[in-house]
């Protein structure tokens, strides 16, 4: 075969035959084999190329996919949000890093296969992958820069292509394959291995490391109070934590281990506490700025989480307020930006009842207060989240007024992006912030007053976030991912 784009021979490695599966276990077994044969397939062509020069030829290896095809109208049960396709149809997806998600994509082939009574083709894909990618598996392999090499790459090996690499499917604007067939997955292979690649780098953190309830902060603070969680629950044989990763993929399985500290923070420290099948928490210092925000969403939401929390601090808007006290967001002002061509700020972002009620029932139990008296200590309402971080130094008419008609209690610059986010990609969301100033009543954030709040607050306003996720972790998935984050047309997986 001849590579149209070079005139060059095309050497691709063996392909077997389409075959269907009617159990997942078997169906992800046969994704994990055709992604391993193509990823070693790609690395010892590259170790030779590297090695020998130009070899000559062109060479290719695909990603596996997933094809489902349904001829019936019969509906599912209407509870469900995910597990299911809308109608007749082909409906496929490629996949990466079977091993990976292999829990994940056994889970959601059950459930289609379950409820369409149909069994689901696995084969090779035509979606060429990614030799930089591909040898992404192999630690001690990196490829060179553009330049670097005895040959252009890109003349041997498919490279990273951003044209086809984008969010059109959870942006709602995916047309179909150029066969008919729709999306059975939020994610094509291509833009799942493009965020994994950035985890890595922005985390310091392998994705395998992510667990499936994540919590993002704004300060750093509350990184040593999750340290010391971890290592209680270490501690605690019933716990069911099982090992604590530190930035530098630092692992530690027991309270007494040694984590060595990095050279360098990486741009989110990123930190977890395991369980089996990912059912622990991760934190997330993401810093200050809605452009982390969605950064740091963008990427971690190919791994499909159950559920996201924001726990960091905000300015408090009202004089009712005190320094200390909670903000748990049931609505978003935005206007933080990073967001308006992805999601409108037409479109509504609901609070999630579930979420909701975990956050509070947290915040019960650690302060001792419930019913009327929770409100002494804790607020529900807007958030407004903006991205000028000294707006306070502008002319107040215009900001103060547009916060007064929106109903706002508080005021940060991730929160809205965080949750937005979340409705945009299928996650489950929620916002508790701590209020650390009151800007509009004379409380600055100053050093003393920071670090005497910071010290007595970090440690209970983390907990809760714990607690909270801890609450979401027990519950079914279906009930935890809401009707409410699912469109018209929605994609079988979750």
């Amino acid at each position: 075969m001849q590579d149209r784009s070079t005139g060059l021979e095309l050497v691709t490695p063996d392909i077997p035959a389409p075959e269907c599966f009617s159990d997942p276990k078997q169906a992800v077994a046969r994704l994990i084999a055709l992604y391993d044969g193509a990823a070693l397939f790609l690395r010892d062509r590259f170790l030779q190329a590297m090695q020998a020069g130009h070899p000559g030829v062109r060479i290719r290896a695909y990603y596996p996919q997933i094809r489902l095809i349904t001829t019936s109208f019969a509906k599912v049960d209407s509870r469900l949000s995910f597990g299911h396709v809308t109608g007749p149809g082909t409906y496929e997806t490629t996949i990466t890093r079977p091993r990976l998600f292999q829990h994940y994509l056994e889970q959601q082939l059950a459930l289609l296969m379950g409820n369409h009574g149909v069994e689901v083709e696995i084969s090779a894909s035509d979606t060429p992958m990614p030799v930089h990618f591909a040898v992404a598996n192999f630690p001690d392999i990196t490829v060179p820069q553009d330049g670097a090499g005895s040959f252009v790459l890109r003349d041997v090996f498919d490279v990273p292509d951003l044209a086809s690499t984008n969010d059109d499917i959870v942006n709602g604007v995916a047309e179909p394959a150029a066969d008919g067939a729709l999306p059975l997955a939020p994610f094509t292979a291509q833009r799942v291995d493009y965020s994994l690649a950035r985890l890595a780098h922005y985390t310091a953190t392998d994705p395998e490391h992510f667990q499936n309830h994540v919590l993002f902060t704004n300060y750093q603070f509350y990184v040593s109070e999750f340290e010391t969680y971890a290592r209680d629950m270490l501690a605690d044989p019933d716990s069911g934590y099982t090992a604590f990763v530190s930035t530098g993929n630092d692992v530690i399985t027991d309270a007494e281990g040694v984590l060595t500290p990095p050279d360098r923070l990486p741009q989110m420290p990123t930190y977890h506490l395991k369980k089996a099948n990912g059912a622990g928490i991760t934190l997330v210092n993401i810093g200050v700025g809605p452009s982390n925000a969605k950064t740091a969403t963008d990427h971690i939401a190919v791994l499909r989480p159950h559920a996201w929390l924001m726990v960091g601090h905000c300015a408090g808007l009202r004089n009712s307020q005190s320094l200390g006290d909670f903000v748990l967001a049931h609505a978003y002002l935005r206007e933080d930006r990073v967001l308006d061509d992805d999601l409108p700020v037409w479109v509504p972002v609901p609070a999630l009842a579930e979420i909701q009620i975990a956050l509070e029932e947290a915040v019960a139990s650690e302060t001792g207060l419930s019913g009327y008296d929770l409100k002494r200590v804790m607020r529900t309402g807007t958030v407004a989240s903006v991205d000028n971080r000294n707006w306070e130094l502008r002319d107040h008419t215009g900001p103060v007024q547009r916060l007064s008609q929106s109903r706002a209690v508080a005021l940060d610059m991730e929160s809205a992006t965080i949750a937005a986010n979340g409705f945009r990609f299928r996650v489950p969301y929620g916002t508790l912030l701590c209020v650390s100033d009151k800007p509009l009543h004379g409380e600055l954030k100053l050093p003393g007053m920071a670090s005497d709040f910071y010290r007595s607050q970090v440690a209970r306003h983390l907990m809760i976030g714990i607690r909270a996720m801890e609450t979401l972790s027990g519950m079914p998935l279906e009930r935890i991912h809401s009707r409410k984050l699912r469109s018209f047309t929605e994609t079988a997986f979750l």
